[in-house]
């Protein structure tokens, strides 16, 4: 039963695979177009701002904890 219902699994998860195309289109627009840079820096600023967040939270909360 354990190796049918795994079998089952193993199906199900392999049916994505048969929808997705090989072409990504958008990407390959973004890059010829050199926008992919500026969603990459965006990308990055929200990324830094959110750890900077993060630590000062974690300063803060140190100072009220002691």
């Amino acid at each position: 039963m354990k190796k049918l219902i795994s079998l089952f699994s193993f199906f199900i998860i392999s049916l994505g695979v048969f929808a997705q195309e090989g072409k990504i289109e958008m990407a390959d627009e973004l890059r010829s177009s050199g926008k992919i840079y500026v969603v990459v820096a965006v990308m990055t600023l929200l990324f830094v701002s959110f750890i900077v967040y993060l630590f000062t939270i974690d300063k803060r909360l140190k100072k009220i904890e002691k």
